[in-house]
């Protein structure tokens, strides 16, 4: 005893009780997906506090000198009958009640299973064992800071539950605006706690409560017939009493309440004091029917999508081994799951990251939870080595045996892979469901921004595609070349093969809404895909095209080709289109996707003999009559001693409310003036087309700069942050992390004012610039690019057109902001369902609802 208090006197000075701020991952090994439920336990470094498995606790210790480790395991031991919830003594599970976890009124993350501790300090390189017994004995001052360590480590929530409590703490509501002053009658009207009814109708579910006048309506019809018949949106209709509450949802901790000028889902601050004037006292109220969200996923689940896109209707086979690991739903993000999944199925990336992993890891810096590569060799191990390709163990089983496949797996959670890949992004950063198609390409740019100067494995999908456009006047031609790694194709859903059938759908679901009778099955619209990839190729028209060879605008037409045709072609279904008044909308839409593809009759051929190229010559500036010019008569003066040295500042005249409607549609304010401007002010039409035709550029978004203006695109303004100004070293950290340089990382905070979630932002948008950037010198894009050499164009492969369908992803619901994802993905000429942790062999792969096919080339 006296030789171990010896030793740990020794590495006292090492040993830490953690801070607030510091980040414990006593959940999961920084290079592995171990854990304390693994075999070997996981030990916690007592001075950094990062985890590492059995394998990989020594290469920290030799590389960091760290020495002591609490080494944390966990057993899991079968559950009694009494213990998993069925006795009748036990009390009820408390509902959420706002979409978050681990905190009031959110989900509960606390482990179901029950699990025997095991917990000890671990020396090395001896691996001398100090248990709780042996610190017992120790001298006080080794005790105390050893058992303080240990307390903190193990008390502390760990990083991935910070995570995801900061993710995950989000209201999707927002406040209503009438919240605050509503009016309410003083009518005498009181509401019983129970026995409700509709008063126009006597139904006695989905009612609502107008918080106005006191009245009971049944809510609006669901797609199926069930729900209401709309009584309570038709008493809006005649007062316009904005705010009505949900009966049967309320309960002490809220409500649903629905505001119907707002047009959505609501928070109401004044509540109880609302529901009081009506005789409600919220603090008894039970809650007897489901929510509007449980509504919603019912709903969405009841749709024919989710039951073929998941196979519901069949058993399906589990497998398990290499290549086939299921992954962890982290909440809604199966759109990553699917993505990843697919993505470590191409050579290149397996080679990248996989092959590589020994030299990736052992160059991976001191904190290998925030190294890009080193996160993305771990996630790709994991999926493909088949270490934890295990059968996911039953509550009631003897964890000594080991369970036969039943479809869930063990599979492995990519808490810090997703952490660091939304690091600083808006939307990947949070736990709200996203666009598989939009996390593929920010996943290809932090591959790219990481593989600067080394093997590119996203060159497996780079290709260039060839624009080709004639003025319908002069003859004259322009073509441009843009890098692309998805190719979009369109649905023109009025060449539907059974249009007869969506009529008559359509005229019965009109009948039934004027009867308030059921609706009819619905009826999903049949479209080739030789329709879709025909509308992509064919001819576009371009009205108010301004031809550099008049000078003057024209009608132009363009096509589209491939300049280069890539190993791997991602094809997007268009299905999230917008309406007539803008409102995102999904097409339900079944296209028959081939197994083989081949595209060798859209390759483009570049200019053609006989071909008059458009000179390369920029629109007339639009610019006021009376205009702004420093130093020059009639113009703005300042200091007179700088008149000399200023330029002119063109003032542009922009139709403002044309810039306002491309603004409310989404698109960035900077694009907006752009568009306005180089259609010269001819209207939405022609502004609307320019956004479409150009929201491919590297500069979309770029600041509009003026002919014959010395800005460069992307300048920063003199108005803001100072090229000498500081800046976050927290956020220059962020933004390193993801693959840029600290010159460039600089150079996007100062651009947007120091703001994180601007400047990733701001970095992504310019990354034809960063290149030419010479910050660190002072100089300009302009100047850097003229001392160099010409850039050399991207870097792409290509080969012949022809490929045959490999994998894709299907969505389910009614919008990317909402849903379920999976993938399917051919290995071995079987294909397998990917369903998060559920991976099994797949009967009916529906290859006609995917949105995103994954092809390889075929070599003859």
């Amino acid at each position: 005893m006296s030789d171990l208090g010896e030793v740990l006197m020794s590495v006292l000075s090492t040993i830490r009780v953690p801070r607030p701020g510091d980040s414990v991952h006593k959940e999961e090994c920084a290079f592995s997906f171990a854990s304390p439920d693994s075999e070997g336990g996981l030990y916690v470094c007592m001075n950094t506090f990062l985890g590492f498995g059995a394998q990989f606790v020594e290469r920290h210790y030799r590389r960091t000198g760290q020495r002591a480790f609490l080494h944390i395991k966990r057993t899991r031991r079968p559950q009694k009958e009494e213990e998993n919830g069925s006795g009748a003594g036990d009390p009820p599970k408390k509902k959420p009640t706002r979409l978050a976890i681990g905190i009031e009124g959110g989900f509960d993350v606390s482990e179901q299973d029950q699990y025997d501790q095991e917990v000890k300090v671990v020396i090395f390189p001896e691996r001398l064992e100090v248990t709780s017994e042996d610190l017992a004995n120790m001298p006080d001052v080794v005790r105390e800071r050893v058992s303080l360590s240990m307390a903190g480590v193990l008390s502390a929530d760990s990083a991935s539950h910070n995570l995801q409590v900061q993710q995950w703490d989000g209201e999707v509501r927002q406040v209503s605006k009438h919240a605050a002053d509503l009016k309410q009658l003083d009518n005498g009207v009181k509401i019983p706690p129970c026995g409700w009814r509709c008063e126009n109708c006597d139904l006695r579910e989905n009612l609502w409560l107008n918080l106005t006048d006191g009245k009971v309506f049944c809510g609006r019809r669901y797609f199926d017939g069930s729900g209401g018949n709309n009584h309570a949106l038709l008493h809006y209709q005649q007062t316009n009493y904005p705010l009505a509450v949900k009966l049967g949802t309320i309960t002490p901790d809220g409500a649903d309440v629905y505001s119907y000028e707002e047009d959505e889902m609501v928070l109401d601050p004044k509540l109880p004091e609302h529901l009081a004037h009506w005789g409600i006292d919220m603090m008894t109220m039970e809650k007897t029917e489901r929510t509007m969200t449980e509504l919603e996923i019912a709903v969405n689940q009841r749709l024919g999508e989710w039951e073929v896109i998941q196979e519901s209707g069949t058993t399906l086979r589990p497998l398990i081994g290499p290549g086939l690991t299921g992954m962890r739903n982290l909440g809604n993000s199966c759109y990553l799951n699917s993505v990843m999944q697919v993505i470590f199925t191409v050579p290149d990336f397996q080679n990248k990251y996989v092959s590589n992993i020994e030299k990736i890891f052992n160059d991976a810096p001191s904190d290998p939870t925030q190294d890009f590569k080193t996160q993305v060799a771990k996630l790709g191990y994991g999926l493909l080595s088949g270490e934890y390709s295990k059968p996911a163990p039953d509550p009631g089983e003897d964890p000594s045996v080991t369970p036969e496949p039943k479809g869930d797996q063990v599979g492995i959670a990519p808490r810090m892979f997703k952490a660091l890949i939304g690091r600083g992004h808006p939307e990947f950063s949070t736990n709200r469901q996203q666009d598989a198609q939009e996390f593929l390409l920010h996943f290809i740019n932090m591959v790219e921004r990481n593989c600067r100067s080394s093997d590119n494995p996203t060159e497996a999908y780079r290709f260039l595609m060839e624009e080709r456009i004639v003025c319908q006047q002069s003859q004259r031609v322009k073509y441009t070349q843009r890098v692309d790694y998805i190719l979009q194709l369109p649905v023109p859903m009025e060449h539907a093969t059974n249009t007869e059938e969506l009529q008559e759908y359509e005229r019965r679901r009109r009948e039934a809404e004027e009867t308030l009778s059921p609706p009819p099955p619905a009826v999903r619209a049949v479209v080739p895909f030789s329709v879709c990839l025909a509308a992509f190729s064919e001819p576009e028209t371009l009205e108010e095209f301004w031809s550099s060879a008049l000078q003057a605008k024209s009608t132009a037409s363009k096509t589209t080709r491939f300049a280069s045709f890539p190993d791997h072609l991602v094809i997007q279904i268009k299905k999230f289109t917008f309406g007539l008044d803008w409102v995102p909308k999904k097409l339900d839409v079944s296209i028959d996707v081939p197994d083989s593809l081949d595209l060798s009759a859209l390759r483009g051929a570049g200019l053609q003999p006989g071909e008059e190229e458009l000179p390369d010559l920029a629109p007339p500036p639009l610019v006021t009559p009376d205009v702004e010019v420093k130093g020059i008569p009639g113009g703005f003066h300042g200091n007179e001693e700088d008149d000399s040295l200023c330029s002119p500042l063109l003032s542009p005249v922009l139709d403002e409310s044309t810039v306002g409607q491309l603004i409310e549609m989404g698109f960035p304010i900077e694009a907006c003036r752009k568009a306005v401007y180089y259609t010269g002010n001819t209207g939405i039409d022609s502004a609307m087309n320019w956004v479409m035709t150009h929201m491919d550029d590297p500069d979309f978004s770029a600041p509009l700069v003026l002919p014959g203006s010395s800005s460069a695109p992307g300048g920063t303004p003199t108005s803001q942050t100072t090229p000498t100004e500081s800046v976050s070293e927290e956020h220059l950290a962020t933004i390193i992390s993801m693959g840029f340089s600290r010159d460039q990382a600089s150079r996007a905070l100062r651009a947007t004012s120091n703001v994180l979630e601007r400047a990733v932002d701001w970095i992504f948008s310019h990354l034809d610039d960063l290149d030419s950037m010479d910050v660190s010198e002072g100089r300009s894009a302009a100047d850097s690019v003229s001392e160099r050499e010409p850039p050399q164009g991207p870097r792409v492969r290509d080969g012949p057109g022809k490929y045959e369908l490999f994998a894709f992803i299907s969505h389910m619901g009614s919008s990317t902001m909402c849903g379920h994802y999976v993938c399917h993905i051919k290995k071995n000429d079987q294909w397998v369902i990917f369903n998060d942790q559920k991976v099994c062999a797949s009967e009916k792969p529906p290859k006609d609802l995917g949105y995103l096919y994954f092809y390889r080339r075929v070599t003859e």
